[in-house]
């Protein structure tokens, strides 16, 4: 007892609940709401989305919903664990990291795997739960390259040749496995964080133009050798005109147009969408959520699920600044241009202006594997925050 009557071990109590305070205060909280308010406003667009055709089916009209909500409470519940971790041990995790996504990818092209809408990226669990190990693997690639660019050797600026070299070649053992899936928009993902942490690891310039135009040849001899499978080829070709084919490849682009545009400034109400009740578009509880956005919520609406997309991602820019160490600058980074890439590209290609990859958006669509991996890359983002320079 002190002379005050507390004993010591009340002291102490009181100053360990005073430290995850002052920790709980530290937190990136403008991240957090933006995530949290996204995240509401998906799962009333989910259930927007499939309450009338799982009517009509004789289900539980609720039933994406419960599963959603579900996956959100987890997917929080990760991205929190991730969050109070120190993110500079990873390094000594990423090896096994790495593995296990090599692993699960390798796993799906086995007779385990199973076909989801063209792509044979899932393992399926039983019980309605299904895993996409590739949602994992962006996690691993964004900690993998962190840790081999992050370190530059003695008297250097920027990572060494053989760093280079080693990171592409490590990166490209999942970017191919994932494409005999075949997954194009999760590849096109890959290829912007490749792209987007290099730059900021201080790689020379000549990397970068080499890269980019490798790639162009690459892709110049996908298509020139019809390494595309067809389903891929004509979605490329419908977006480039999705009237030449209306009720075949160019069926969901024109589709997601009307949706959108007959939402008009300010939509036609939450639930009351016809081509959503209709379900004309098809995914749209998943990669064409924001049709339901755009005919419900209106241009308003959109421009609000675009804002506080923006939001994260500027958060995520502030971040990679302030960070302690360029190893935190690269996991932020890295982070940032795979949310950056994937909301373009969703975004996009219910506009029109992107070819369909089949892409959820970040925070907003409906998934279990994707919802998992975003909110542990959330976390990510506030474990580098948390450890920031001490003097911003």
């Amino acid at each position: 007892m002190t002379a005050h009557g507390m004993s010591l071990d009340g002291y102490g109590e009181t100053a360990a609940w005073r430290r995850r305070l002052a920790v709980l205060r530290r937190l990136d909280w403008t991240l957090i709401i933006a995530v949290l308010v996204l995240s509401v406003l998906g799962a009333l667009l989910v259930r927007s989305a499939t309450f009338q055709i799982l009517t009509e089916q004789g289900r539980d009209p609720e039933g994406f919903l419960k599963r959603h909500i579900f996956n959100l409470v987890i997917g929080f519940g990760l991205g929190a664990l991730v969050s109070f971790l120190d993110y500079r041990l990873l390094r000594a995790y990423v090896p096994i990291m790495y593995v296990l996504a090599c692993v699960g990818l390798l796993v799906v092209l086995t007779p385990l795997g199973s076909t989801v809408n063209g792509s044979h990226s899932w393992i399926v669990l039983g019980g309605g739960f299904q895993i996409q190990p590739s949602e994992f693997a962006k996690v691993g690639l964004v900690v993998l390259l962190a840790m081999l660019l992050g370190e530059p050797r003695d008297g250097e600026d920027g990572p060494a040749t053989r760093d280079v070299l080693l990171a592409l070649a490590l990166a490209g053992v999942p970017a191919a496995m994932i494409m005999l899936q075949p997954d194009l928009g999760t590849t096109l993902v890959f290829i912007a964080v490749v792209l987007g942490m290099l730059t900021v690891s201080g790689v020379q310039k000549r990397w970068l133009a080499g890269l980019v135009g490798g790639g162009v040849l690459l892709a110049v001899a996908v298509w020139f050798f019809g390494l595309l499978k067809p389903y891929q080829i004509a979605r490329f070709t419908a977006f480039l005109d999705p009237s030449a084919d209306p009720r075949g490849a160019g069926y969901n682009a024109q589709q997601a147009r009307i949706a959108v545009g007959s939402g008009g400034v300010t939509g036609k109400g939450l639930f009351s969408g016809e081509q959503t009740g209709g379900h004309f578009v098809p995914e749209q509880q998943t990669d064409f959520i924001f049709t339901v956005a755009g005919e419900e919520l209106g241009f308003i609406g959109g421009v609000l699920i675009v804002a506080l997309l923006g939001v994260i991602l500027w958060r995520g820019l502030r971040i990679a600044s302030q960070a302690a160490d360029l190893f935190g600058t690269l996991v932020a980074t890295g982070v940032v241009c795979w949310l950056a890439f994937q909301t373009f590209e969703n975004i996009g290609m219910t506009l029109g202006i992107m070819p369909i990859t089949g892409l959820p958006l970040p925070f907003v669509s409906y998934g279990g594997s994707a919802t998992f991996a975003n909110m542990i890359a959330l976390g990510l983002l506030q474990a580098v925050h948390l450890r920031r320079r001490p003097f911003d």
